[in-house]
């Protein structure tokens, strides 16, 4: 069982998005464009409100899926299906956007605190243009696994110690966990080999790789070469992370703005099918 070493340390760039929400993005950058089958990756939240309050006002997304995991605070969402409601702290959203959704996400502090990711994931050629759909999970239905030596993991998609996440039926087969290690603890999960994979360090300091490991601090993600298991080790700090893992599609990727399909043609149908009225299905 060979443990994945880091291929590429990414330190996350500062970026303005939406109607003017501040955010550190580490996937879909110019260092980082994409690891198949992931197209991008945000950390969001800060201290000041004014840095998120104006949102991400309604807009489409064709050809992904977009995934947002919050920590504090919550996020108040609308679609073109009449869908409507909040994810809070804790609460994971896996939406399919496949052919066509309009969608708002206007971002709300609780006891003055907002925190969370968002991640997009590709959809293979021929599941692209399918119908949208939402797997919803409220933080009470997340599963976590406490082991003996007190790490604490989360089990947002993928299986911990035989326990399967609450999100399924991903094309992907994707795993994404949020650990918590003590001081002096090891961490160790399977991951399948030639998936890709990354580990995002959002509290903390631990080691990846073979022992001794290479040290790595929030915030700052690792991106893993391949290998049959993830090992992350901690010293005298706590660390918490997000492990994310997932097979790759191997696809032609065409992205403009929300729209991620195969070729440039499908791109400009999906601008016309929003200047048409047509886009949503």
């Amino acid at each position: 069982m060979q443990a994945r070493s880091i291929a590429r340390l990414i330190e996350p760039e500062p970026v303005l998005e939406g109607a003017g929400v501040r955010l550190k993005r580490s996937i879909a950058t110019r260092t980082l464009d994409y690891v198949d089958p992931f197209l991008l990756f945000d950390h969001f939240g800060s201290d000041n409100p004014a840095d998120y309050l104006a949102g991400f006002p309604m807009h489409p997304h064709r050809g992904i899926e977009t995934v947002t995991y919050m920590l504090a605070g919550k996020v108040f969402h609308r679609d073109s299906l009449g869908n409507s409601g909040s994810i809070r702290a804790g609460d994971v959203q896996w939406m399919t956007a496949s052919g066509g959704i309009l969608h708002e996400e206007m971002p709300q502090p609780v006891e003055g605190q907002l925190a969370g990711f968002q991640l997009w994931v590709n959809r293979p050629a021929r599941l692209k243009m399918m119908k949208p759909r939402y797997q919803e999970i409220a933080s009470a239905h997340i599963p976590e696994v406490v082991r003996a030596d007190g790490s604490r993991i989360r089990v947002i998609a993928g299986e911990v110690d035989g326990v399967r996440g609450a999100v399924t039926d991903i094309v992907a087969d994707p795993t994404y966990l949020d650990v918590s290690l003590a001081p002096r603890s090891l961490f160790s999960q399977p991951v399948e080999r030639g998936h890709a994979a990354f580990v995002y360090v959002f509290e903390g300091e631990g080691s990846l790789g073979e022992q001794p490991g290479q040290a790595v601090r929030a915030l700052k993600m690792a991106v893993l070469g391949d290998g049959d298991l993830v090992e992350v080790r901690t010293a005298e700090r706590p660390v918490r992370f997000l492990l994310v893992s997932g097979r790759p599609l191997g696809e032609p990727i065409a992205r403009y703005g929300p729209f991620v399909m195969n070729t440039m043609d499908e791109i400009e149908q999906a601008q016309r099918d929003l200047r048409n009225g047509t886009f949503v299905r």
